[in-house]
């Protein structure tokens, strides 16, 4: 794997988020664009298998302010105001861009809200466990990209409970409800393989796993 992809793609993200975000934020009114769809099941389990195994590294050194998120895509929007408008239903929202009515349903548990404030945004891949993964070698800008990106499937709007559950945890030790489990696994290896990511050898397995029966 090129040591500089993580570097080109990272750049390359947050210039790719802003216009996809541009296009979803025209005006008022619904969501005009939907969750980023995962990789297919086959092409997971190739990312996968190109993934570098490593042991997590540099934990003690994590700081969740060294992936600077929730920036300014469009107008009075920022990220979270973004995802929240993306991942609803019937979603209005006022001149400040926040959400004044809709409906949002939690792939993590089906936990179901009209109250956006009520619900996370949660990075699919955590911070912490990016960082314990590599990310500790970008550049803040590379982060900034990570942590806003609105293009993979990394960003996803879910009941503050289950997002709270998750916390930094790994599929090793944390999966979302059954029927969602194939979904979240293409969507974490996909996110992980396009930043150039490791995983360590007990979260391969799952990931393996979880592939297999999909």
């Amino acid at each position: 794997m090129p040591a500089n992809r993580p570097l080109r793609r990272a750049a390359a993200a947050a210039a790719t988020a802003l216009l996809a975000a541009a296009a979803l934020l025209t005006g008022t009114g619904t969501a005009e664009a939907a969750l980023p769809t995962p990789v297919s099941t086959a092409t997971a389990k190739s990312y996968l298998a190109a993934l570098t195994v490593t042991a997590e590294s540099h934990t003690s050194t994590y700081d969740r302010a060294l992936f600077p998120h929730w920036i300014t895509i469009s107008g009075t929007c920022n990220t979270r105001e973004t995802v929240i408008k993306r991942d609803g239903s019937g979603v209005s929202t006022d001149s400040s861009c926040a959400a004044v009515s809709g409906s949002w349903t939690s792939a993590y548990d089906g936990a179901t809200t009209t109250n956006a404030s009520s619900f996370d945004i949660d990075h699919l891949v955590p911070l912490a466990e990016a960082w314990r993964s590599g990310a500790w070698a970008w550049t803040t800008a590379q982060r900034q990209a990570f942590a806003n990106d609105l293009t993979r499937p990394q960003l996803i709007a879910v009941s503050a409970s289950s997002n709270r559950s998750k916390g930094d945890q790994d599929p090793t030790t944390w999966l979302p409800q059954a029927s969602y489990r194939c979904t979240y696994a293409r969507a974490w290896v996909q996110v992980k393989y396009y930043y150039g990511l490791s995983v360590d050898s007990a979260e391969k397995s799952t990931l393996t796993s979880l592939l297999g029966g999909c």
